[in-house]
Parts: C-alpha cells; sequence; structure tokens
C-alpha cells in the first residue's frame, strides 16, 4: 500500500489562509475558551489603552514608547498562538476540502427489488434512503454508503484513500461495504443503502477533519483546569502587588510604585503562556498525523487512548502473515484417494466465499482435471466464525465438511482417527493451517493451507514491547499452528481457535486487570469486540457494522496500521508533556529577569537578583515579553509535528524528556533573554 504523501509543515496556502483566521480568533467569545490566552488578550487590549492615554494626553506610568513596544508584543503573543492553532486546523481542512469535491450530486439507479434484473426508476442521490437498491454498472459514481448484495467489479477509491490502485468489491464477505463518491471501473454492482443523507461515511470524514466534532480529551481538559488555577493564582499576586508598592512608597518616602504596564508584562509572563498558546493546537494536529496516515479518528479522545494502549490485539490473517493463505496439498486419511479427498474438499468449499475456500476450489479443479459442479438439489452450507466450517448437504443425504479440527471432531463427537490427528499436527507445527475434511461420519482427510509471516513484522513487534506494550495474536487456527507462528512472529500471547465470542471475553479479561486495549476488525463478527475496546481501528473495505463499532477508520485497510496509531498517539502524548514540561521551566526563568526589574523602583535592594546584568528596568521587562512571544512561534513546528517516538521504557523517555525539556526549558531563556537585551540597548531602543 502506497504511503500517503507527507504535507509540508508550513504550506503557503495554509499559512496564509492560518494567518488570517488568527486575527478571526481574536474574538473574545473565541478566546475565553483559552483561558490564559484570554487573560494575554485582556492585558494586550489594556495595555493598549494605556498607550493611547500617555500620547494623547502626555500622562502615563511609563514611556509611551515602552507601553507601545510590550503592548504590540502582547499581541504578537495572541496572535501567534492563533496561528499556531489556526495552521494545525488549516492541516485538517485541507483534506477536508478534498474530501468535500468527492461529495457531489448523481443520479442514481433505484431498483424496485434487490436483483439486477428488476426495473430502474432514476433518483437523485440525495433522495435514496437507508434500505433502497440502486444499480451501479461500470464507469458510475455509487451514490452513497452501502452493501453490496448482488455482483463483483473493481472500484476505484482514490477519492477517499488517495490510494490510484483500484480494489474489488464483491458481495458476501467482508469486502462488501462501498462508500460513496468512489466510482465503479469494471462490470456491475446491486448496492443496498445503509446511510440516511447526510449521514454518510463521507459526510462523517469532513466533519470529523475539520475539527467540527472535536471534543477535548480528558486530560486536555484536566491540563485546562491546572493552567486556569495558575492563572488565577498569578493574577491575584499580581494585583496585589500594586497597593503593596504604593504602601511601601509611602512609607519608604521614595520611590515609584510599579507601572501598571510592567505588572501586565509580569503577569503574562508568570502564567503558562507557552502551552496555553500551544496545547490546542497539540491535539489538533494529533489528529492531523492520524489523517496523514489515512486513519480517521472519531474523536481527539481515540487519539488519546491510542498513546495510552498497552495491548495490542492483532488478527494473524492480513496483519502478522500476508493474508493470501493457499491450499497447497490434499493429505487424504488411511484407505481414501486423493481424488476422493480433493473433490469432497472442493464440494465443501463452493459456498466458502474467503480466499482459502476459493483456493481449495482452484487446488481441486488442478487435482482433479475438471471443474466440480455441486449436484442438482444440493444445500450449500456456507462458512461463519461461529461454526467455523463450511460443506454442502447432498439429495442423497450425505453431509459433506470442510473445517478447523476441533470443529469437525465436534461435529462427529469424538476424536479424530489417530493418521489424521498426526497429520493436523505435522501440518501445524510447519506453521501451515489444516483443514479437515468429512463426509458424513467418515473423516476423509486433511488440507493444508500455508501462508507467511511478513518480514519486519518481528521487530516491529520487539518496538511495540520496547514501548511496554504486550502483542497478542488472535487466530481461528488450532493451538499447534498458532504456537508456531507466534514464536516465529515474536508476539507476546495468542489466542487459537478464536471465536466473536472470545475476543470479546479477552478484551474484558485485559480491561478488568487494568490493561488499555486496541485492536482491528473488518467483518460483522468483529463488531462486538471492536466496541469493546478502548481503541478500535475498523478497515475501510470492512462491513458498515465493524465501521459503526469502530472508533477509527483505516482507508488503507491496513490491519499492520494499528501499530502506527499506536505510534502516533504516544506522540501527541509526549509533546504534550513535553511542552507542558517546557512551559513551566521557562516561566521560571523569567522570573530572574523580570521580578527584579519590576519592582527595583519600589525596593530597589531587589537589584541583587538582576543575576543577567540586564541593562535597565524596561529593557530586562521588554526582553522577556519579546522572548515569551517568539518561543511560540518557535515550538509550533513542534506541536504540528510532534516529537519522535523511541523505543525504550516509559521511565527512560521520562527522564530523558526531564533533562532536554525541564532543563532545557529552564536554562534557555537566560542567555536569549540577555541577547534580546543587547540588541534593543544597542539600537537605542529602550532607556
Amino acid at each position: 500500500m502506497k504511503a500517503p504523501t507527507p504535507r509540508p509543515l508550513f504550506d503557503a496556502p495554509i499559512a496564509r489562509r492560518a494567518a488570517l483566521e488568527a486575527l478571526g480568533k481574536l474574538d473574545p467569545r473565541r478566546m475565553i475558551k483559552n483561558p490564559v490566552m484570554f487573560v494575554v488578550e485582556v492585558g494586550s487590549a489594556f495595555t493598549t489603552l494605556l498607550f493611547l492615554h500617555a500620547v494623547v494626553t502626555g500622562d502615563g506610568d511609563a514611556n509611551p514608547a515602552f507601553v507601545g513596544a510590550i503592548s504590540l508584543w502582547l499581541w504578537f503573543t495572541v496572535l501567534f498562538a492563533n496561528f499556531a492553532e489556526a495552521m494545525a486546523e488549516g492541516r485538517g481542512k485541507a483534506q477536508a476540502d478534498s474530501l468535500r469535491r468527492a461529495r457531489r450530486e448523481v443520479p442514481a439507479r433505484r431498483l424496485a427489488e434487490p436483483h439486477r434484473g428488476a426495473a430502474t426508476t432514476e433518483t437523485p442521490s440525495s433522495k435514496l434512503d437507508a434500505g433502497d437498491h440502486v444499480l451501479v454498472a461500470a464507469g458510475e459514481v455509487i451514490p452513497s454508503d452501502g452493501e453490496i448484495v448482488e455482483g463483483v467489479a473493481a472500484v476505484d477509491e482514490s477519492a477517499i484513500t488517495g490510494e490510484s490502485a483500484p480494489v474489488i468489491r464483491e458481495s458476501g464477505g467482508d469486502r462488501s461495504a462501498v462508500t460513496g463518491g468512489t466510482r465503479v471501473l469494471s462490470d456491475w454492482l446491486v448496492v443496498r443503502i445503509t446511510t440516511a443523507p447526510g449521514r454518510t461515511f463521507l459526510d462523517r470524514m469532513i466533519a470529523m477533519v475539520e475539527g467540527a466534532v472535536r471534543k477535548k480529551t480528558p486530560n486536555e481538559i484536566a491540563l485546562d483546569i491546572l493552567l486556569a488555577g495558575l492563572t488565577i493564582i498569578f493574577l491575584l499576586v499580581v494585583v496585589t502587588l500594586l497597593p503593596m508598592s504604593r504602601f511601601a512608597v509611602e512609607q519608604a518616602g521614595g520611590g515609584a510604585p510599579v507601572a501598571l504596564t510592567t505588572l501586565v508584562a509580569l503577569l503574562v509572563c508568570l502564567i503558562p503562556t507557552t502551552i496555553g498558546g500551544l496545547l490546542s493546537a497539540i491535539g489538533i494536529a494529533g489528529m492531523d498525523r492520524m489523517i496523514q496516515a489515512n486513519v480517521i479518528a472519531t474523536s481527539g479522545r481515540a487519539v488519546e487512548a491510542a498513546g495510552d494502549v498497552d495491548t495490542l490485539l492483532l488478527d494473524k490473517t492480513g496483519t502478522i502473515t500476508y493474508g493470501n493463505r493457499s491450499a497447497t496439498g490434499f493429505l487424504p486419511a488411511r484407505g481414501v484417494a486423493e481424488a476422493e479427498l480433493a473433490e469432497a474438499a472442493t464440494l465443501a468449499s463452493l459456498a466458502d466465499d474467503t480466499p482459502e475456500g476459493k483456493s481449495i476450489v482452484a487446488l481441486g479443479t488442478a487435482v482433479l482435471g475438471r471443474a466440480v459442479v455441486a449436484p442438482a438439489g444440493a444445500v450449500q452450507v456456507p462458512f461463519t466464525a461461529q461454526t467455523r466450517m463450511s460443506g454442502v448437504d447432498l439429495t442423497d443425504g450425505r453431509a459433506i465438511r470442510k473445517g478447523a479440527s476441533d470443529a469437525i471432531a465436534r461435529r462427529l463427537g469424538g476424536g479424530l482417527p489417530a493418521d489424521v490427528r498426526s497429520q493436523v499436527d505435522g501440518v501445524a507445527k510447519q506453521g501451515a493451517t489444516p483443514l479437515v475434511v468429512a463426509s458424513g461420519d467418515r473423516v476423509l482427510g486433511v488440507v493444508r493451507l500455508a501462508d507467511i509471516v511478513k518480514a519486519g513484522i518481528r521487530e516491529r513487534f520487539a518496538e511495540m514491547r520496547a514501548l511496554g506494550i504486550r502483542t497478542v495474536m488472535i487466530t481461528g487456527d488450532n493451538p499447534l499452528t498458532a504456537a508456531a507462528i507466534a514464536v516465529e512472529a515474536g508476539v507476546d500471547d495468542f489466542l487459537a481457535e478464536a471465536t466473536p465470542e472470545a475476543k470479546l471475553a479477552m478484551i474484558r479479561d485485559y480491561q478488568d486487570r487494568g490493561h488499555l486495549v486496541a485492536m482491528t476488525g473488518d467483518g460483522t463478527n468483529d463488531a462486538p469486540a471492536l466496541a469493546q475496546a478502548d481503541v478500535a481501528v475498523a478497515m475501510n473495505s470492512g462491513t458498515q457494522a465493524a465501521k459503526e463499532a469502530g472508533n477509527m477508520v483505516d482507508l488503507d485497510s491496513n490491519p499492520t496500521k494499528l501499530l502506527e496509531v499506536v505510534t502516533v498517539g504516544k506522540q501527541m502524548l509526549m509533546t504534550r508533556g513535553a511542552l507542558t514540561t517546557f512551559s513551566i521551566a521557562n516561566d521560571v526563568s523569567k522570573y530572574f529577569a523580570i521580578i527584579p526589574a519590576a519592582l527595583v523602583s519600589t525596593y530597589p535592594q531587589l537589584a541583587a537578583l538582576n543575576v543577567m546584568r540586564l541593562h535597565s528596568p524596561q529593557s530586562a521587562v521588554l526582553s522577556a515579553v519579546i522572548f515569551n512571544a517568539l518561543i511560540i512561534i518557535a515550538l509550533i513546528p513542534v506541536a504540528l509535528r510532534g516529537l519522535a517516538v523511541r523505543a525504550a521504557p516509559a521511565a527512560v523517555t521520562l527522564r530523558r524528556n526531564l533533562l532536554v525539556y525541564g532543563l532545557g526549558g529552564l536554562l534557555l531563556p537566560f542567555p536569549f533573554i540577555k541577547a534580546i537585551d543587547l540588541a534593543l540597548s544597542g539600537l537605542g531602543l529602550v532607556s
């Protein structure tokens, strides 16, 4: 599957639109949702009024040029924060625009009866209701989301997935779902519409990527509360400084109270403006990175949960192995001819729509040298996840069944013959899948299905293990086959002979023990487990039930994408934690620059705390405010791109981030504030 092309970090059209939207976000009704930046905006407006008053009246408690400069840089601080959020939103809107182009009104041929030969009525796609049946021929656009009830065709899904190669969609099985806006390239399909107008998958995708349905995650809400609490505390501290400084001046009989402009600057530098300005952008960018991986998350909560996942449930077929299991041989039981086994296995597979069933039919045809057709009156028994068998009931009373060894043994009411059991064990030990064929109460032999473990998957699982994530393989194979493949793939555990009920029970068991579980699925039988999992990635090619049950949809229908989903989730959590640490450490350093300068006119003894030897009180305050604004825009790329996730235990990652972003945030302001101070004083911009 072709990897999506990464979008440039600062795409020119997106950056231009974000710059305009940053101005629109200055609306106080929108800003109040971010208490930290709302306080900065109020401070910006207040210092602007102080500047205008000083210019008009010539009377102010500080130099008008100083007040104007502080006001200007405070506005820049707000705008830079808004720009970061607008950039993150803009990247999602660019994706939404391309999806919106795929959503258009198209004519549909509604069928009077759910089969190809029925009468048709020309109907606009917007008038189709759930339950309607439509006929779509080669060259036509599928009018709405639905399930194929008849036909097989190549479908171009590039408008949705970005992948130019067509995919095969057919009735039956787990590849029967189609999405409105995609185009049929060959043959024809009869589609049963499953969604009402305006509620299609494409409509929901557009709303998701635009952020219209984005809600803050619990961690974001908790961090917002913490930041709001710190803002209120520092606001109370700063408010009390003015009467205290005036009282101190009166008592000392000299000096000057702290200026209002300096108090506002002090407040802005005290509160955690860096993370306050970038917090929303980090969350939106996390969802955008999912979109760039061709995964649509229904909410930021799902992305965040992916970062906390510690258990991955992975289907063997298509995820750990290539998924193209094919019949490679017939192993007849003692006294049974290969031709008899081949014919019975082929008859039992005629109703099996799975790739394995089709490969048995192909192998049986090759061995027999002729096609096998079910006799007139024969009743086909399709494969189901519950029975794990398929077969045919013939008119002569014979019931031929093909399926997992334990399922056939249960049907027969006893164990398998010793020679067949030996064949089953031998195939399983080779990592292949044995299927047993029986006619009535007579076991005919074994069909061997071979699959190959994907290259590099063992290394991926080792990376997950280093991150503290446990991998569990789920397969319908017998325990011996499952154990052989589990060892080869390097998973931590496996569930063999898995049924929908067994998957659901395993997820609940892990959750009861305090684990967060992620899994992928594409079939209706996966829906209960997907609904139970904390992170559920449904395949776009899968059934509507699976997509409704999941909280993410992989447009590429690549089951291994679950590993990438977890990485993106961890990246978002790490980025938020690292920048929060940096912001708080950063504020501590700014105190040394601005507090002595802010209060030195009232308390001259504080001059001893001017450890950076800044040029003047005004220069110190202005330098700290400028640094406070510039550091936000400097960190926008980090917020949008996210931190790199390395394969290391959580404790090691925490120590590294504390060292880099904690200690780094503590030390970084000193040289930069000093450099800004030297530049301001050298250019004569401050007294």
